[in-house]
Order: C-alpha cells, then structure tokens, then sequence
C-alpha cells in the first residue's frame, strides 16, 4: 500500500531550485515527525532534514542555507525547498515517516548543465 507519495524532482542547472513534495496517504502524518532522506548512485542513503509534528526542523550540515522543509499538516503534504543546487546534491529523494518506517518511491534530482 502506498502511503507516501514524491514529486518535484528533475533536471536543474547549477544554482538552480526545485521544490520536492510528498503527500501522505493518511491522517497519521499530522502527529508523527516527518524526514526527507535521499541516495546518490553507489553512496548510502543520507538524512537530509527532519520535522516535527510540531514544526520544529533540523537539517543535515551541507544543506544548511539553501534547503528548507516545510510541512502543511491540514494537506497531509511536506515539502523540501531546495536552492543554489549543486552537482553533489544529484540523487533520488524519499520521503520517510520515522516512526512508522514508511517510505515514498523516491523522486530523481540531477542537477547539471
């Protein structure tokens, strides 16, 4: 069953933006922290921020400054600011629900000229 959902993702220059979203397919997005992980080719899959039910955010050193994640509970929906990208920040995006170990099918950012 799908419970998280991704879009947004493609192809940006250099500096570009994109804003990636997940909807949750549930009203138990609403009370859990939420998270935005993502795996560039042959590396491990890295945290990139989280968020709490509440709001409260907290991000992964090298995306301080330039992504931002935001949620808007009413729209069971999360999303993921992403500026100044950089070629480094190529790499398939998923949503995850920590607590409940759900995760989206991931959504592919490549970032080149």
């Amino acid at each position: 069953q799908v419970r998280l959902v991704e879009s947004g993702g493609g192809l940006v220059q250099p500096g570009g933006s994109l804003r990636l979203s997940c909807v949750a397919a549930g009203s138990f997005f609403r009370v859990y922290n939420m998270a935005w992980y993502r795996q560039a080719p042959g590396q491990q899959r890295e945290l990139v921020a989280t968020i709490t039910a509440a709001g409260q955010t907290n991000y992964a050193d090298s995306m301080k400054g330039r992504f931002t994640i935001s949620r808007d509970n009413p729209k069971n929906t999360m999303y993921l600011q992403m500026n100044d990208l950089l070629a480094g920040d190529t790499a398939v995006y998923y949503c995850n629900c920590p607590a409940l170990n759900y995760w989206g099918q991931g959504t592919q950012v490549t970032v080149s000229s």
